[in-house]
């Protein structure tokens, strides 16, 4: 992996949720601030959902717009706000898709920002073609990145306050597909991931929040490489480029130049990550 970073932008409070489509643009949330922006391979950077707080979670939407996630998940097309799914949660943060189109996402049920209160743990939830929305699990401690295993056989799920990934088993043998074997991966001292993406060899490439770095976990949650990033708070990461070899990283800090806040960097990696399938829903 390479550790050249470029700097593509900055001056944001807590980056979420990027994503990168065919045309090379990259989509990204502001968390504190509000606000959902693109970013053009020419630097040119403009205002897609406007004032929404709380994005974490990005999809890209067959039928064109964003999927977004926030006080509620809503699709957004052309100015217009189609909700998706609601709970009586604080709010959903990150978000995935599968390669049906389905939506993967969590709920948050604490303040992600206080560290001094107990914390109430969170759902994970799949909203599926027709509309209808399946809960798949609790006990998620703070929701963050999802993602799947090149064959589609494992769930990944960070859980920030849990310090571990939560792994299951998707078991398709009956009439309705399960997920099992539940278990935690990744366990460090001090590990808090955050955003993660996986790439074509398998491996869970996470945001360590805190630690200034992104982890490659192996599928058994075994590190296997870092990433050091001029960043105390890494918060998400995402593949793009035409070969999928372009990583970007976003941050809430950055430790080079403090003024600049949030902070978007790319890389180079020697894996190409796993294509995100459009959300159908």
């Amino acid at each position: 992996m390479s550790q050249t970073m470029e700097t593509l932008a900055y001056g944001y409070g807590l980056i979420e949720g990027p994503r990168v489509d065919d045309d090379g643009n990259l989509y990204f949330s502001d968390v504190v601030n509000g606000g959902v922006r693109r970013r053009s391979p020419t630097g040119e950077i403009t205002v897609v959902v406007p004032k929404r707080r709380g994005v974490g979670g990005i999809a890209l939407h067959a039928d064109g717009g964003l999927v977004v996630s926030g006080r509620n998940i809503c699709h957004v097309l052309d100015g217009a706000t189609r909700v998706l799914f609601e709970t009586d949660s604080m709010g959903f943060n990150d978000l995935m898709t599968d390669t049906e189109g389905r939506v993967y996402c969590g709920t948050i049920r604490s303040d992600p920002f206080d560290e001094t209160g107990p914390r109430v743990a969170g759902e994970a939830y799949r909203i599926n073609l027709d509309g209808s929305v399946d809960e798949l699990y609790d006990g998620v401690g703070l929701t963050n990145g999802i993602g799947f295993s090149p064959d589609g056989t494992r769930i990944y799920h960070a859980d920030t306050a849990s310090g571990h990934v939560i792994c299951h088993r998707i078991d398709r043998t009956g009439e309705a597909e399960r997920l099992v074997d539940r278990r935690g991966i990744g366990h460090a001292a001090g590990f808090q991931p955050d955003g993660l993406a996986v790439d074509e060899d398998g491996t869970i490439w996470v945001a360590d929040y805190g630690a200034g770095s992104v982890v490659g976990l192996s599928p058994e949650g075994v590190s296997v490489a870092r990433i050091d990033v001029p960043s105390r708070a890494v918060t998400s990461l995402c593949f793009g480029g035409s070969d999928r070899r372009d990583l970007y990283i976003v941050t809430a800090d950055n430790t080079e130049d403090p003024s600049r806040g949030g902070t978007i960097f790319r890389t180079r990696a020697g894996v190409a990550g796993l294509t995100t399938p459009l959300a159908r829903v």
